[in-house]
């Protein structure tokens, strides 16, 4: 069941941002810009979600957060959907709804930067074929919130800040939101604190790791070797059947559209291969309340 939000109280909302903030950046399992996953439980892995009706609530009964603490949910690209009102973007309550899920289950849920959300937080115009979404979310902060909007889009801002760029463990899995296109970026990031410059476009490692669409297997095979992992798992690019492996050891999920998937993982046991991770996917729709 997703908590029940006051999604009109600007100081019930603001709140739900700001605690959820801290939390994630007090996490045990966190180290700079990267979560630690620990070696047992398991993971439900989801792309790309984009606010897509009904199915963040299908992903938290798959998660089953209260049936153990060792079961463990990656979310990703939450706002900025194609369902608006009067032309506004109310997608801020999806990321309400998460944010009030890591105040509630803290070393579970774990929400990793995505390029939509870091052009919100920048104010960076970004477009999936439907207009501004960013003029659009915050002219649903605006109708919602009025003279208060501002304030809660800073609270909005906090928490997006407050996101790890990576999920990491130690059978090695390597989860984020996308990969870069290069090589020659800095590494170390994963491991400090980000700063301003790391956002910031070209050379910024979150913009890198947010914005990146090379999935050549040479490449491929090349970030895998410099990250120590086995498989990579990561969303922003269109999968038609909600889950696809455009190279050995890289698996795309999309959690945006009707034929949307995610994954659930052993964190305690050897990686299957790429190939038997998209053949273990979950259809969202199969999971969906019927109304």
């Amino acid at each position: 069941m997703l908590p029940d939000i006051n999604f009109i109280d600007a100081d019930a909302v603001m709140d739900v941002f700001e605690h959820a903030a801290e939390c994630m950046l007090a996490s045990p399992l966190r180290r700079g810009a990267t979560v630690h996953l620990p070696p047992r439980g398991r993971l439900l892995a989801t792309g790309d979600v984009h606010d897509f009706p009904g199915h963040l609530a299908a992903i938290v009964r798959l998660a089953e957060l209260d049936a153990s603490p060792d079961n463990h949910v990656m979310l990703h690209e939450l706002i900025h959907g194609e369902t608006l009102v009067d032309g506004m973007d109310l997608s801020y309550r999806n990321l309400a709804i998460v944010a009030q899920l890591v105040r509630t289950y803290p070393r579970q849920v774990h929400p990793i930067l995505a390029n939509h959300e870091l052009a919100q937080c920048h104010r960076m115009s970004v477009s999936k074929g439907g207009g501004d979404q960013v003029a659009m979310f915050d002219d649903g902060l605006d109708y919602v919130f009025n003279d208060r909007a501002e304030e809660v889009a800073t609270a909005i801002r906090e928490f997006i800040l407050a996101m790890p760029l990576v999920l990491r463990a130690e059978n090695g899995l390597w989860c984020a939101h996308s990969i870069p296109d290069r090589l020659s970026f800095d590494e170390g990031a994963f491991d400090r604190p980000l700063c301003t410059a790391d956002y910031q476009s070209p050379n910024g490692v979150a913009w890198c790791v947010v914005w990146g669409r090379l999935h050549d297997p040479r490449h491929v095979a090349a970030l895998l070797r410099r990250f120590g992992a086995r498989l990579m798992i990561v969303g922003h690019c269109q999968a038609e059947t909600g889950i696809e492996s455009p190279a050995e050891g890289l698996v795309v999920i999309n959690s945006d559209h009707p034929r949307g998937a995610v994954v659930h993982i052993d964190l305690g046991s050897a990686l299957p291969s790429a190939d038997e991770l998209v053949h273990s996917a979950i259809p969202l729709g199969f999971h969906r309340e019927s109304h």
